[in-house]
């Protein structure tokens, strides 16, 4: 099992919760320091530092799953981005960068991927949001990336079933891994209480385990909270610089 995005919050539940049930793994990360130590933490793993921005991302991580395992049965995508504030003050290379990370870099990944997930008839795991099921005002551009990426997992599912291969889509609701007070735009309007990452880890490891299973809807995961604002107009519309931001390693929502 490969997990993308193995050292942020959601990630690295994800990748934990894998490990206790026996996976092997292959953990990628954009942080060299924080991969080595998630590994280190989780014996037996294997490690690939990649940039989803990186169209041949993908071979690097076909070559690491080859060379440490010989196979590749899931992959999981949990890397992503977030940004804040209304379209009109959303600079350009943000809504850019936003689609790049969480909608583009992942179809590039998955392409390059699919021959090892074909061979193995598995199972590819796309980290949406429940934003991609309730979009929000002042959320417009990163709600567009997530009902994109379940667009395309739906379209996919059709697709690749011909194949053998399976495609589960993940919609939580709000989790407490930070990501929405790391922003790449913006400032975070209030929030309900989020969800233990460990818990939706441990649900998206029971559903990896029912194979007719396509889906994980908001509703699934035993809440009807949703990231909604108690309130929009304390959003901040200052820019923040898209430099040095982590989105390969960023957690999810």
């Amino acid at each position: 099992m490969a997990v993308v995005g193995a050292t942020g919050g959601l990630g690295s539940a994800i990748s934990r919760e894998l490990a206790r049930r026996g996976a092997r793994l292959v953990l990628t990360g954009r942080d060299p320091a924080r991969l080595q130590e998630l590994s280190e933490a989780l014996p037996g793993s294997a490690s690939a530092v990649l940039d989803l921005h990186d169209p041949d991302a993908g071979d690097l991580l076909v070559a690491s799953a080859t060379a440490a395992f010989g196979r590749l049965d899931v992959l999981v995508n949990a890397a992503g981005i977030v940004a804040f504030g209304t379209l009109a003050d959303t600079p350009d290379i943000v809504i850019e960068e936003l689609f790049l990370t969480n909608v583009v870099g992942p179809l590039w990944l998955l392409r390059r991927c699919l021959p090892l997930l074909q061979a193995s008839q598995g199972t590819v795991v796309q980290l949406s949001a429940v934003v991609a099921e309730q979009p929000l005002p002042g959320m417009a551009a990163y709600s567009a990336t997530k009902a994109a990426l379940s667009a395309a997992d739906a379209a996919l599912a059709r697709e690749l079933r011909r194949v053998g291969v399976r495609v589960l889509d993940v919609r939580p609701p709000h989790t407490n891994t930070g990501l929405h007070e790391r922003p790449l735009h913006g400032s975070p309007p209030r929030l309900s209480e989020g969800l233990d990452p460990q818990e939706v880890a441990r649900v998206i490891a029971d559903a990896l385990a029912e194979p007719k299973r396509h889906q994980l809807a908001a509703a699934d995961f035993g809440t009807t909270s949703s990231t909604a604002p108690t309130s929009t107009s304390s959003q901040s519309t200052s820019s923040q610089s898209t430099s040095g931001q982590s989105t390969e390693g960023a957690p999810h929502e």
